[in-house]
């Protein structure tokens, strides 16, 4: 009896085959059936070269092969809503990349039709996966940080080049990609959405909400351009709903040798310091005790095949579900009130976000 959850990849590029098709293709429970590409050919020698028996040029093509369980949405940002909103009413499982949608709205939408349809719905962040994520998510939650006060973060990841549409993808730990992303897909806003802001903060606005527990409340952003088309500095002033006040700085122009990832969270009992890309968390109470936690392997720092591994995961057991989408909303709400922030010049409170039409 073949008890594989049956899955597909929507949108077969960069990303995809470097993270997502390998990791479907290691689960001992999945079998990946179909990947989607708009071009015929390029889909079927993506297929043939990872051993995939359907390649398809459409959503509606793969979304009707026989037996579909599970579907990873890991197509450009502008089709997320239609192609994951199509798996969702087909009653498919669904990861979706990030960023979740254009607008807080669309993502709202998705996660009540996953709700509706009693489906498992996550949204691809592979920082949520670490045993530091788990272990300060844990702190929080059991209140060995206190009441938090404040969290401030700084992250740059080197890919302001993508975002100006003058480079190719960067490596990750020294591996090539399979395939580069196509032109546009970072630096047309039509396409991307935005620039940093959607391509780089939304990992930070999603963590935030994954640590605390809560999602923003309002939000004070400015963003520097640098003359290129889309953002390429920002930073955020947050207050969550709880009422921690948070900082984002975060830029893609940085040396391909120097990346950031520092969180440090404030408690009225004690400071958690984290350096994602560097692996290595220390916990320092207020009475000056420190508690160092050991250093994270370098492969173990940004484990990018977790997210379609819990998809499969969630769909045998739903309580396996570590990044659910409605952190995607919740990091939505903070990126489109950012935006409306930076354009005004206003603070912006997430319950006066408008709906959009579907």
């Amino acid at each position: 009896m073949n008890d594989r959850i049956k899955c597909g990849v929507l949108g077969a590029g960069w990303w995809a085959t470097f993270a997502h098709i390998p990791a479907l293709l290691s689960h001992p429970r999945a079998e990946l059936v179909a990947i989607q590409k708009n071009d015929r050919e390029r889909a079927r020698k993506v297929a043939a070269d990872f051993g995939v028996p359907h390649a398809c040029t459409t959503a509606a093509e793969l979304l009707a092969v026989d037996g579909l369980q599970a579907v990873v949405v890991s197509s450009s940002p502008n089709l997320h809503y239609e192609h994951a909103r199509a798996a969702l009413e087909a009653g498919k499982h669904v990861l979706i990349e990030k960023p979740m949608t254009f607008t807080a709205g669309q993502a709202r939408r998705l996660l009540e039709l996953a709700n509706q349809r009693n489906l498992q719905f996550l949204i691809s962040c592979p920082w949520h996966y670490t045993s530091h994520a788990a272990a300060a998510q844990r702190l929080i939650r059991e209140g060995r940080l206190g009441a938090l006060r404040m969290i401030s973060v700084l992250m740059t990841n080197p890919v302001s080049r993508l975002i100006r549409g003058e480079d190719t993808a960067p490596t990750h730990n020294g591996q090539a990609p399979y395939l580069q992303p196509k032109n546009g897909t970072y630096s047309d806003p039509a396409i991307s959405g935005g620039g940093q802001i959607y391509t780089q903060v939304c990992h930070v606005a999603a963590y935030l909400s994954f640590l605390t527990g809560t999602p923003a409340s309002e939000v004070f952003a400015r963003f520097h351009n640098d003359g290129a088309q889309l953002d390429i500095y920002d930073t955020l002033n947050i207050r969550m709903g709880d009422g921690t006040l948070a900082t984002i700085a975060s830029t893609g122009a940085t040396s391909l040798n120097l990346r950031t990832y520092e969180v440090r969270i404030f408690g009225t009992e004690g400071l958690l310091y984290m350096d994602l890309w560097q692996g290595t968390m220390e916990l320092t109470r207020m009475s000056g005790e420190i508690e160092s936690y050991p250093q994270l392997a370098a492969h173990e720092t940004y484990p990018h095949q977790a997210p379609a591994l819990n998809l499969i995961d969630a769909v045998i057991d739903p309580s396996c579900n570590r990044s659910p989408a409605s952190l995607g909303v919740a990091a939505m709400e903070m990126i489109e009130a950012a935006c409306i922030s930076a354009k005004s010049g206003q603070n912006v409170p997430i319950a006066s976000l408008t709906e959009q039409p579907a």
